[in-house]
């Protein structure tokens, strides 16, 4: 049985999937709004494009260590504690990246947006397992995911407008905003799924003890690698849209879609497929047609990038094709890790977010400022990540194949 708040009436199905959406898309809106202010950002703060890419590097490292605990203290405390709490709190950060003086100011104002946004989508995961089993339960997650894959292609589109109106500044006030907005949604309507009865202490070195169980395990760790080196493929060019859009391709503020919506509908394709083929293919077979597919778009990117200049839409499209395999390949390769764990499930899910953003970090942090300046050089990155997560996949599947105790 789950509990809900006496003060918070009955939610159906579409009003907790459009909350749920919604505080999923904090992520995405963090990340990509404001990537059409990087050239104003850095010219009101004299600073280098490396030096700007860090508040992007930055904030996915905090994201990615907080990703660790969000799961739990929802555990402990409660769903809806823990999300109003981080709304709090990302509010706070918004304002402050707003306000913000100084490149160092800024920095650390991402860092707490980067401690508090990740809350809704892993807490939001958890909600739906308590509150709905079987095809309710299936039905929410897939509303919810076909509302979130939105977020990353309009994003720096409203981030362009935003730069457009009033500058930079005036984006941060949007994400306050959006956060203000989701707290007054989720005080109203958010029901509590997560009995008293039901929660955990919170002990720090059993959470730990765990995470290092887990953490040791070969195919565990090359399946995470797997999926977030694949990631970062495609995560390269979101976080290189400002070198893409406005020196390879010359553009303006106001065309960051011309590479975001075909790279969010190659998402939105291959996800689809994913779940159509779900039944007449099987796990490891369907990750194999992702790699085919995002190998075909890699070696299409850096022969095009090797013989011709930037240019719509020869550019883009191989982003979208790798998209496609990426997401087909990306829930068989997630499957394969939750079941090594069936009892600790929430923690995998856990550490799987971890190494997404860890990697998402380095990405936009060290590889990014490396190779954005030539088409060539981003096609090569995009290339080099490939190989790295094709090359864990095959250490996963030799690992696999040894002799294993029953997973607990």
């Amino acid at each position: 049985m789950t509990e809900r708040q006496p003060s918070v009436p009955p939610i159906s199905l579409p009003a907790l999937a459009a909350i749920l959406a919604a505080l999923a898309m904090i992520g995405p809106f963090t990340i990509d709004t404001y990537l059409p202010s990087f050239p104003y950002i850095a010219a009101e703060f004299s600073a280098t494009p490396a030096q700007l890419q860090q508040t992007l590097s930055l904030y996915l490292f905090a994201s990615a260590l907080m990703t660790l605990f969000h799961g739990t203290l929802s555990d402990s405390f409660g769903r809806r504690p823990v999300i109003l709490c981080s709304l709090v709190a990302y509010i706070l950060a918004s304002a402050g990246c707003a306000l913000a003086s100084s490149l160092p100011q800024l920095l650390f104002w991402r860092v707490v947006q980067g401690l508090a946004a990740g809350a809704g989508i892993i807490v939001g995961r958890a909600i739906i397992r308590d509150s709905r089993e079987g095809h309710e339960a299936q039905k929410l997650m897939s509303w919810v995911t076909m509302i979130f894959g939105i977020a990353p292609a309009v994003a720096p589109v409203i981030g362009g407008w935003l730069q457009g109106i009033a500058g930079w500044r005036l984006i941060f006030w949007f994400l306050a905003a959006f956060g203000a907005c989701l707290l007054a949604a989720t005080l109203l309507r958010l029901p509590e799924t997560h009995a008293v009865a039901a929660r955990q202490p919170f002990r720090a070195a059993v959470l730990m003890r765990n995470y290092w169980r887990l953490g040791r395990d070969a195919r565990l760790v090359l399946l995470c690698l797997t999926i977030a080196f694949n990631f970062s493929g495609f995560f390269l060019y979101v976080v290189s849209a400002p070198a893409v859009i406005y020196d390879l391709l010359g553009l303006g503020e106001t065309d960051f879609a011309w590479l975001f919506v075909p790279g969010i509908g190659g998402v939105m394709i291959g996800a689809y497929l994913s779940g159509r083929t779900a039944r007449a293919t099987s796990p490891v077979r369907a990750v194999g047609i992702g790699y085919a597919v995002m190998t075909a778009a890699a070696l299409l990117n850096i022969v095009y990038c090797a013989n011709w200049p930037p240019a719509l839409p020869w550019t883009v499209l191989p982003v979208m094709l790798y998209t496609i395999g990426m997401a087909f390949a990306m829930p068989s390769a997630s499957l394969l890790a939750l079941d090594l764990f069936p009892r600790l499930r929430g923690m995998t899910s856990s550490l799987q977010g971890f190494a997404h953003s860890l990697f998402a970090g380095l990405t936009a942090g060290l590889v990014s400022p490396l190779v954005s300046a030539t088409a060539p050089g981003l096609a090569a990155a995009m290339g080099g990540l490939l190989c790295s997560g094709a090359a864990s996949w095959c250490a996963y599947r030799l690992v696999a194949a040894r002799p294993f105790g029953e997973p607990t």
